[in-house]
């Protein structure tokens, strides 16, 4: 369970002030108003020419949810972000905004880095992951990014 879970009625006091805890913290304002997604692939093999259980993406996904919470960020396990010559694999999203793709993460130091980007991402009002304080797994691990649905085009 995330914050996002809670209304936000459950947020306000009798008084009709904020929580405290979740008001003050602007991230996690932020994650939740924005529902920023990190999706980790749970089948990337890491370049085993076997299948490991569990598998090194499977491993991220756990430490990647274990690294969001209290954060507002949701993270899901997802099958297979069919980028499986750079895995290990995450993409962030957030409602009106860009969708990225990564690969080439780490097991271990991976989660920390999709949360820190999501982190950014969640605050940037232009819908564009900053480039200035992203860490370097994702700016060297930028596979493509996608438009929002809503996107009318460049001129």
């Amino acid at each position: 369970m995330t914050l996002r879970d809670f209304r936000q009625n459950d947020l306000t006091r009798n008084d009709g002030t904020q929580d405290g805890v979740a008001a003050a913290d602007a991230d996690v304002a932020a994650a939740i108003a924005t529902a920023t997604t990190i999706y980790v692939c749970i089948t990337c093999r890491g370049g085993a020419d076997f299948e490991p259980v569990p598998t090194p993406g499977a491993v991220l996904a756990d430490a990647t949810m274990r690294a969001a919470a209290g954060t507002g960020i949701t993270v899901l396990r997802v099958r297979c972000l069919a980028n499986c010559k750079r895995g290990l694999s995450a993409a962030v999203r957030r409602n009106h905004a860009w969708t990225y793709l990564f690969g080439g993460l780490d097991a271990d130091n991976g989660a920390g880095a999709l949360i820190e980007g999501a982190r950014l991402f969640s605050h940037a009002t232009d819908g564009v992951m900053p480039w200035r304080g992203r860490p370097e797994a994702l700016k060297r691990g930028l596979v493509a990014r996608t438009p929002p649905i809503d996107f009318p085009g460049d001129a």
